[in-house]
């Protein structure tokens, strides 16, 4: 029985000595663009990009979704937007490289009052909240509780509204406090390191993964333990949250594109982009036929344009969405999803 224990001793310290490895490895292959800045009592990461002398949009921010950090909206917009509008690019409380904060940032209002806070950080006072996937949750928040500080919003395949089932086992397994602590430090890591590629392929399907995403999106830096922590904890309470806050989506009244699609295999389309035109008035649904969960980055064209029609300029999106219809290919990758990505669990 002692040299069993002494066995057992040896194989989780060996394994928490690979996690610290492998996550310091990750910080090394994707270092900090961003910058710190207290937003009461702890840090918010965020890259801001100052506009250009010919700027024609109002300030933009967009926000991730989960397992995400900045760079994955960075990769996707920072290039066909520079020099267009200031831009702010937000590590989410916990995400990146922000600090977690309170219990209150737990729930999308505690992370739409640190976006709030950092917009005024930087002097931003209204802004068009872009946003993906869980970020919509957050996005949605914002617009409810600092109406003053919407532009407008641009929902990418957001996850706003309660759904049926539950969520994945490692999310519930992850945010619970001491067992979660411990799967995060011994299993997490190391298992996504192997699942990155297919995880990520999942993501985008049925539409193919942009050849450097893996590099240019820094998926990664969620596997470092306290992201992962902190990722599960978002996913775990979100539909709770949203079964609260979703009577005052009614509320909104900034102008308001939802862009999804119909092969969506991370959130059910019908249950949160029509629940969102439902419920926000004069809202516009472009609905892409053939399209994953990757809008910023596989009809990025289209994203653009929403932005362009809710800053106020005259756009089709509806025609655009078609002609992105015809370019869309399959990629032939599993839609089943692997750690780390799933939302929902019907």
């Amino acid at each position: 029985m002692l040299i069993i224990l002494i066995v057992l001793v040896i194989l989780v310290a060996a394994a928490f000595a690979l996690t610290a490895v492998q996550a310091a490895a990750i910080e090394r292959r994707f270092p900090n663009i961003g910058t710190l800045t207290d937003v009461g009592g702890y840090r918010l990461n965020a890259l801001h990009v100052p506009a250009g002398d010919k700027a024609d949009l109002p300030p933009l921010v967009f926000i991730h979704g989960a397992s995400g950090n900045l760079r994955d909206q960075e990769a996707a917009f920072l290039a066909p937007l520079r020099g267009r509008a200031e831009m702010l690019f937000v590590d989410r409380p916990g995400h990146g490289y922000s600090e977690r904060g309170g219990h209150q940032n737990d729930t999308p209002d505690g992370q739409a009052a640190a976006v709030a806070r950092l917009m005024d950080a930087y002097g931003m006072k209204r802004a068009i909240i872009v946003s993906h996937s869980f970020g919509g949750a957050i996005a949605a928040s914002f617009a409810v509780f600092h109406p003053e500080k919407t532009a407008g919003l641009v929902f990418l395949s957001p996850a706003t509204h309660p759904w049926p089932g539950g969520v994945d086992w490692y999310y519930s397994l992850a945010a619970k406090p001491v067992i979660g602590w411990l799967f995060t430090r011994l299993v997490a890591l190391p298992a996504g390191m192997m699942l990155m590629d297919g995880a990520t392929k999942a993501v985008f399907s049925p539409n193919h993964r942009r050849d450097r995403y893996v590099e240019e999106g820094a998926p990664a830096l969620v596997l470092r333990p306290a992201t992962f922590r902190a990722n599960a904890i978002d996913v775990f309470n979100l539909n709770a949250y949203v079964n609260r806050i979703v009577p005052r989506y009614r509320k909104i009244k900034a102008p308001t594109v939802i862009i999804t699609g119909d092969r969506d295999p991370i959130v059910l389309e019908e249950i949160h982009a029509q629940g969102l035109a439902r419920d926000i008035s004069g809202s516009e649904l472009v609905m892409v036929h053939g399209l994953g969960h990757k809008p910023d980055y596989v009809v990025t064209d289209l994203c653009i344009a929403a932005i362009e029609k809710v800053a106020g300029l005259e756009r089709d999106l509806q025609a655009t969405a078609r002609s992105a219809e015809s370019r869309l290919q399959q990629s032939g990758a599993p839609a089943k999803p692997a750690v780390g990505v799933t939302i929902e669990r019907n």
